[in-house]
């Protein structure tokens, strides 16, 4: 009988990891804050006020920038009339066309830090591309198709 409890025991433990395991990392806070996805225009925002000491006349004036970026970029994921690369590349106009607008609203001590930050982040990007990774969507990092698989 001895041993026929041992087998239930460790059965009974083997059971139970997988929900110990589980629990314990639901329970850890996720990386990032646990978010997804693009920020809301009043979390930007306020990362945007922390960033550059924006005054509130700006926070006033930058809010309804954020808030049509948003719309448009919203509208466009929605669009499925539009190929993925027309997607990126209307994307990134309209990236670009807020920060030209966003940036507009800034003073030149706020302009120069917000250059800053704007080439680290693109510096990110193209470490990510680069780094081993290879391009969005299978490629090189330099644009040109992976090679065909050997079999």
């Amino acid at each position: 009988m001895p041993s026929r409890r041992k087998y239930f025991g460790i059965l009974a433990l083997l059971l139970a990891v997988p929900f110990l395991v589980t629990s314990a990392w639901a329970a850890q806070p996720q990386r990032g804050g646990g978010r997804r996805g693009p920020m809301s225009p009043d979390d930007r925002l306020k990362q945007m006020t922390k960033n550059f000491d924006l005054t509130a006349d700006q926070q006033a004036k930058i809010k309804p920038i954020l808030v049509d970026s948003q719309k448009q970029m919203q509208d466009l994921r929605n669009d499925t009339s539009v190929d993925r690369q027309d997607r990126r590349a209307k994307m990134m106009k309209i990236m670009m066309d807020t920060n030209t607008q966003v940036r507009a609203q800034l003073d030149d001590k706020q302009k120069e830090k917000f250059d800053k930050l704007q080439q680290e982040r693109m510096q990110r990007m193209q470490n990510r591309r680069s780094g081993g990774m290879g391009a969005p969507g299978g490629g090189n990092p330099d644009g040109t198709p992976p090679p065909p698989p050997q079999n």
